[in-house]
């Protein structure tokens, strides 16, 4: 089995379209794949042609040589771009050897520890509306989620850091207030907050049990998380933006997370999240999957974490189904269920794929006196 073909393809959304890696091989088998970084389409067009020289004709079985070349073929390591290309192609490797031997991908990566995996979803609307905010977890409960995210606020396109705290802690306490104690709370910071500031929202909720509190720093600086770390008790989660087992290894080995948020459509696929698992496994740290996407990307951390022994929850996208993807996952009340078809179990329709388009800039949000701040 011989990887006969690659191609980039992409599934039209309203907002960004999700973007696919399709490989072929020379017995006319497809695996699909979904690169994690929407952003750059140009970057993933020229990655993927420059890794069509060294896949095309390949053993499509030997994946963990074909990511060991993917990733340090060029000397320089892979990273943020280029390793969303590596990962989605690897996933569509793992959905091909499935196929190939008529078996759900878990079935491969060691078999099922679970029967079904616990997600959660995005509350709505993000902004200063806590009224509002409280109206959609009660509703989200009402339809059976026991996992809700919140976010640390934007107020339209300006976020002051000081301010989206405040408005977050109130938040947080609103909907712990309506919902009860026996529903587990996320905050997302998206690394919004400035040091102090995380420190000062983390201690504020710390009595309300949250879940966790997910990138409440910048995840470039593992110093801030040794920081935060030592002046709050709440569980803490990131890595979404992280790319291989190197850069979790300093937060894993150190301790200073409790949730390793692996991305699979980033961080290398299956071949490279089953790596950083293991290492988070060895200090007592869970899986909290990073999903934001679609389908495809949802399918493979199903499979994921169906077999992983320290999964602790995984993101779920608030809009899961598409006409041009076909898959039996089941999701009822917060819950995916173990499906039975090979590889990852999607298919994709292919009249309803196209060349992917330009991609949609992410918002950009200032401080109040005009600076630009994360996202």
């Amino acid at each position: 089995m011989r990887i006969a073909d690659l191609w980039l393809t992409a599934v039209p959304t309203h907002g960004q379209d999700m973007l696919l890696v399709v490989a072929e091989t020379d017995e006319g088998v497809r695996g699909v794949g979904e690169i994690g970084v929407r952003t750059s389409y140009g970057v993933s067009r020229a990655v993927l042609k420059h890794l069509q020289d060294v896949l095309i004709g390949a053993d499509a079985s030997r994946i963990e040589h074909l990511w060991q070349v993917m990733s340090r073929g060029d000397f320089f390591p892979a990273d943020r771009s280029a390793a969303g290309v590596i990962a989605a192609i690897d996933i569509a490797l793992w959905d091909l050897r499935g196929k190939a031997y008529d078996v759900p991908l878990y079935e491969l990566i060691g078999g099922r520890v679970r029967d079904f995996v616990t997600c959660y979803t995005h509350v709505h609307p993000e902004g200063h509306d806590t009224d509002a905010l409280v109206e959609s977890a009660c509703g989200l409960v009402e339809d059976g989620w026991r996992h809700l995210r919140l976010a640390v606020p934007a107020a339209g396109d300006v976020l002051e850091p000081r301010q989206a705290m405040r408005v977050a802690i109130e938040q947080f306490h609103a909907v712990r207030d309506a919902v009860g104690n026996d529903i587990e709370l996320i905050v997302d910071a998206h690394t919004r907050l400035d040091p102090p500031d995380a420190v000062m929202l983390c201690r504020e909720i710390e009595l309300s049990r949250p879940y966790f509190v997910e990138d409440a720093v910048r995840s470039e600086d593992v110093e801030a998380y040794r920081m935060l770390r030592a002046r709050t008790g709440v569980p803490l989660a990131a890595g979404e933006q992280l790319t291989s087992k190197w850069q979790f290894r300093p937060l894993i080995e150190g301790d200073l997370i409790d949730f390793a948020r692996i991305d699979l459509g980033i961080a290398g696929g299956i071949t490279e999240g089953r790596k950083i698992a293991a290492m988070a496994e060895a200090h007592h740290i869970k899986v909290a999957t990073h999903n934001p996407l679609g389908p495809v990307s949802t399918a493979a951390a199903m499979h994921f974490n169906l077999a992983c022994s320290n999964f602790g929850v995984q993101e779920m996208p608030p809009s899961f189904e598409h006409d041009a993807v076909e898959h039996p996952h089941v999701l009822d009340r917060g819950r995916l269920t173990a499906p039975r078809r090979p590889g990852l179990g999607v298919e994709l329709d292919f009249t309803k794929v196209d060349e992917p388009g330009e991609p949609v800039r992410i918002p950009q949000v200032r401080r109040l006196d005009g600076s630009f701040t994360n996202w």
